[in-house]
Order: structure tokens, then sequence, then C-alpha cells
């Protein structure tokens, strides 16, 4: 049970941790990459000016010195384009030039091809009067912009990567030193149950034994007496019932497989269903079987009896006359089910996570039954819990519940 906890701690603290982690670096990488995509934009407006003002405009005609940047431009997988004034090229310098189609309104344009580009368009003004006569648009492959961007990726989510490792290392540290006093808590709680059930055993045994004694001797008490001893005898048995069933629940977490053995399943519920008959033939109940032969399993007899014995005793009670109590087994692949499975009152669906849970009943009203303590449904999941299985409950109100046993063969 601590185990599993101290595993919720640990997943929800590295989840939480990376998610702050995975924020951080997503608030990084937007950061860095507007900043890169800035620097960009602001080289490209610079090459452009200087573009623009080595132009010259004679007799209605752009004049280009066709040599200028060529090989810087090259080298940084940068191109240029002039425009006219009507968005008619004129000239272009580079091999990865933008194809998209001159937008004066556009500044900044991107092009998303086999190769990303980004370009700046930028006017050129007449010197002596001052007027648009064309356009220079500048253009950068954005390879190694894309590149420098997947190595920050990946360095980010090395980064994480390993501070999750090593925040995991110190979170089961952590986990394990706040978890420790709760089980050392946990265990003297349980040690007191089993020991104070252990010592209450003799002394509710012997009130028992003293106020059963007088009723077999009827005539010699009144019958107000009687009624009173009856009563300290049947609290008595109830008590002693609730002191055995803690004192199992104690045990339970303390069986190992060194006690399991192999045992035929099928042969335990016969007998049960058996015992059972005049109990359920007492109340007008069919108790009905579907018992497949031969059911191996490894574990121990006494404590598998009385996983069974809770569950079918739970399911005569709350059924009524006339109803129908069925136990099923059947195997699928290496685990064996057995469902036990009643027409009785059924449970309400909100209540149906609460049915494993000590001392819970729904009807908070209803008296223990028979001596009965409210932990038989906790003690047999606690018994099918140490045998690998597990138990599940469906339930409709008005028609009856199906628990269903999953044991490993």
């Amino acid at each position: 049970m601590f185990q599993k906890i101290r595993y919720r701690l640990l997943l929800s603290y590295l989840l939480v941790f990376a998610s702050l982690l995975g924020i951080f670096a997503l608030a990084v990488r937007v950061a860095f990459t507007r900043s890169l995509t800035q620097q960009i934009t602001d080289k490209l407006i610079a090459i452009g000016q200087s573009a623009a003002a080595n132009v010259e405009y004679e007799a209605g005609h752009l004049k280009i010195e066709n040599e200028v940047y060529l090989q810087e431009q090259i080298a940084r997988h940068q191109a240029l384009q002039w425009f006219d004034a009507q968005g008619m090229l004129l000239a272009q310098q580079g091999k990865q030039v933008l194809t998209l189609p001159l937008s004066p309104d556009q500044t900044v344009q991107f092009q998303n091809n086999k190769i990303r580009i980004q370009a700046v368009t930028l006017p050129i003004i007449d010197s002596y009067n001052h007027r648009l006569v064309g356009y220079v648009r500048v253009s950068q492959s954005l390879k190694d912009f894309d590149e420098t961007l997947e190595k920050l990726d990946w360095e980010l989510g090395g980064g994480i990567i390993v501070t999750l490792v090593l925040s995991g290392m110190g979170g089961i540290l952590l986990t394990r030193q706040a978890m420790q006093p709760i089980e050392e808590s946990f265990q003297r709680l349980k040690q007191f149950t089993a020991d104070a059930s252990h010592e209450l055993r003799s002394p509710l045994m012997a009130i028992k034994i003293n106020a059963e004694l007088p009723l077999e001797y009827p005539e010699e008490i009144g019958p107000k007496d009687a009624e009173k001893f009856s009563a300290i005898a049947n609290a008595t048995h109830q008590m002693i019932r609730l002191t055995e069933d803690l004192l199992l629940l104690a045990r339970t977490d303390q069986l190992t497989n060194q006690n399991f053995h192999t045992l035929n399943l099928s042969l335990i519920l016969e007998d049960l269903i058996q015992f059972y008959k005049l109990q359920a033939e007492g109340k007008k109940i069919n108790l009905q079987s579907q018992l497949m032969e031969n059911l191996y399993i490894k574990g121990d007899s006494i404590q598998l009896r009385r996983l069974f014995s809770n569950l079918i005793e739970n399911a005569i009670y709350y059924t009524p006359s006339k109803g129908t109590v069925e136990v099923k087994t059947s195997r699928v692949g290496s685990q064996i089910y057995v469902n036990v499975q009643d027409t009785g009152v059924g449970i309400a669906p909100e209540h149906l996570d609460k049915v494993f849970e000590r001392f819970w009943r729904a009807d908070r009203s209803r008296s223990y039954w028979e001596g009965g303590s409210g932990l038989g449904l906790a003690i047999a999941q606690a018994i099918a819990k140490n045998h690998g299985g597990l138990i599940t409950v469906t339930s409709q109100l008005g028609s009856g519940s199906s628990f269903i046993v999953r044991l490993p063969t």
C-alpha cells in the first residue's frame, strides 16, 4: 500500500516538475526564436538600405551595379532583387531568392518550401526629388536559423530529461523519508489493533460464557433477567466477531507466499456451496453454481475460504426471499474468475467505490446483521490482493450485484 503511495507521490512530483520545465523550455524557445528572427530582420534591413543607397536613377531608369555584395551574399545564403516602381523585376543576385510576387505593403515575407526563406522589402527613393523609383528585396535562407532552433530543442530536451532523472532520484529519497514516519505510525497502529484484538478475545469469551450460562437454567431466572442475559450474550458475540475481524485484517497484510500451497479452488467453492445451502433454503433463496473442475491456484486455503464465505454470506443476506444467488467460475489465460451474483437490493452507483472500505455501509441506520462486523468485504478484498488478485463489483439498484474475484493461477 505504501509502495503505491510513494509511487503516486513521486509521479505527481515529476509530472508537476516536468510541466514547469516544459513551460520554461517553451518560454525560452519562443523568446530565443523572436530574438533571432528580429536579428535576421535587422540585418536584412541594413543590407537592403545599403543596396538601395548604391542604386542610381538616371533618365527614368535604375542603374544597378551587378557585382555589389555578390560573394558575401552567396556565402551567407542571401540574395538581392531590384524592382521598378511598378513591381517589375529588374535584376537579382544570389541563388536562393524569394519567388513570391513583390508585395510592397509587406515589409517582411516568408516562403516555406524545402528551404525556408525570409525576405525584407524596402523602397528606393530618388535622392533629388524624393520620390519612389523602385524597390529592393533582400532575402536569406533560414537553413542556419532552423538548424540553430533544432540544436536548441535537442539541448532543452536533453536538459529536461537529465533534470527529471536527477529529480526522480532525489524524489525517491525524499518520498521515502517523508513516508517513513507515516509507515512506522501505521505499523504501530496495526500492531496495537492486533494486540488489542488478541487481548480482548479472552475477557469477551468469559463474558459470553457467563452470560449464556444462566440461559441454560431458565427456571431459575425470570423472563426479564433472561432478556437481559440474552442481550448481553448477543452483544458480546458481536464484539468477539469484530475483534476477530480486526485481528484478521491486521494479520492479512503479513501473509506471505511462503504460506501458499497448490489448491483446488473448485473443491473449496463446492464445499462452501453445500455449507450455505441450508441457510439459503431457510430464506427461500435459490443458491446455484456453475463451477469448472480442477481450478488449481497457489494460496492459503483458510484465507480463500474466508474470502468466498464473506461474498456468499453478503449475497444471501441482501437477497430477498425467492431471489437467486449464483456462483460461477471461468478461466481466461492465466487468470481465474469467480463471479458471485445475486438478485438482491443492489448498490447505488455513487457507493460502488466505497463498498470495500472498512465499516462502510450504504444504509447507516442498518445495525450489524447476525453478528456481522461491517468488515466482510474489506477482508475479502485484502485477501484477494494478497493473492495477487482483485475484486470488482457491478450493481444496479433493485436488480442485484455481481462481485467478480480475479485470481492468478
